[in-house]
């Protein structure tokens, strides 16, 4: 190359699921080992049929072929307010912001908070896109050690990683890659945390939906809309892919401040002018018809996290499921520090069929670890991803 690239982004990581699936080698397995993808969080059931009715008669509407308001169109917004605030709660559709997809959330709303130099408290493990962003700004990450034992940070340690140059506080709940729920208690906690510093806190719930307390009711994770002062500390970021099935459609939000969502609205504008006119369709069909949708599937992610929790239950079997919530599974592997997290999860792509995360990928000190993301993998496949683990890890131990 006769030019330069941008030297942040060339050193972030390589995207890890193109990368885990460059593993892959499926001519290498019969019929009776088919592929087990643990590796990305994508539903394995479409859209509600009257989601895809309601766009089949939005594409005859010649809005949908333009441009939106920068922030949404008003009935998505003012509607994704009232979701979250069912319980009870101030928000209303000025404080939303419509993006395209979560991820595209969580960058603008760094860009607005943070930049070169500064630094925002990241818990161990994150989700790897968020460190790939903050890199490529700038911004340090400033990491929360593993609590190993609940998957829920511990709330000195976050104090202890706040300095001059943060910030905020990125939480993910449930979490990703870990499946940790965060309690209405802990979210508060960790809020008047941010308070005291005068930092932000950004709460990540793309998986709050698939939270499951064994009735039919809506998930309620936490009562901070309720709070008076919520928009001097709290910035939300949702998503609609999951759990209305949209991956595709790429449509997520912010919630947030009057002052904040003002910045949120200028980078939005430079990067996509605003989210695609048929996504935020899709978004609003989904919350005005997917009521039964939204219940049976969370159902169905409660049965799949019952049955790898019960498959992984045997005090045999020497890979153990650390955390477990929503869409996800942390695996502790048996190999200790002899066998990084790399190596193992490509053997297991490669010897196995099997496709799983490794631990690394989400932070220092992971290499123990797997992450496995359960939504596309059907209850009774479990038994036979803990009948390869234990065939695994019993070969490779003689091998070794």
């Amino acid at each position: 190359m006769s030019y330069a690239l941008n030297p942040s982004v060339e050193v972030i990581a390589t995207p890890p699921i193109a990368e885990a699936r460059s593993w892959l080698n499926p001519a290498a397995f019969d019929s009776d080992t088919p592929l087990i993808d643990l590796s990305q969080a994508v539903p394995s059931y479409p859209p509600p049929a009257e989601v895809n009715a309601q766009l089949k008669s939005a594409l005859d509407e010649t809005s949908t072929a333009f441009y939106t308001d920068i922030c949404g169109i008003t009935p998505l917004r003012d509607r994704l307010a009232g979701h979250m605030t069912r319980a009870g709660g101030d928000v209303v559709g000025d404080d939303v912001l419509i993006t395209a997809g979560c991820n595209q959330a969580f960058c603008i709303a760094m860009q607005a908070l943070a930049g070169r130099g500064d630094n925002v408290v990241v818990p161990l493990p994150w989700y790897f896109n968020h460190r790939m962003w903050l890199d490529s700004l700038g911004i340090e990450t400033s990491p929360v050690p593993f609590n190993a034992g609940s998957g829920v940070p511990d709330l000195d340690a976050i104090r202890r990683a706040i300095d001059d140059r943060t910030r905020a506080i990125v939480l993910v709940t449930p979490n990703n890659p870990t499946g940790a729920v965060y309690s209405n208690e802990y979210l508060h906690a960790v809020n008047a945390i941010a308070i005291e510093a005068g930092i932000a806190l950004v709460v990540d719930e793309t998986y709050r939906d698939f939270i499951h307390d064994g009735s039919d009711a809506e998930p309620d994770p936490h009562d901070l809309f309720k709070l008076d002062d919520w928009r001097s500390s709290i910035v939300q970021l949702y998503s609609f892919s999951k759990v209305f099935s949209l991956t595709g459609y790429r449509v997520g939000s912010i919630i947030a401040g009057p002052q904040m969502l003002e910045s949120c609205e200028k980078i939005m504008d430079c990067i996509a002018i605003c989210a695609a006119a048929i996504s935020q369709q899709a978004a609003l069909a989904g919350l005005e018809t997917g009521d039964a949708f939204r219940r049976d599937n969370r159902k169905l992610m409660a049965s799949r996290l019952s049955a790898i929790r019960e498959a992984f239950a045997p005090d045999d079997l020497d890979w153990e499921l650390v955390t477990s919530g929503a869409y996800f599974g942390y695996l502790k592997h048996p190999f200790g520090d002899a066998v990084d997290s790399f190596s193992v999860a490509r053997r297991l792509a490669q010897q196995y069929n099997l496709l799983t995360l490794p631990g690394a990928m989400f932070g220092d000190g992971q290499d123990e670890y797997l992450r496995i993301a359960f939504a596309n993998v059907e209850a009774d496949q479990f038994p036979d991803v803990v009948a390869r683990l234990r065939d695994a890890s019993s070969n490779w131990k003689n091998n070794s």
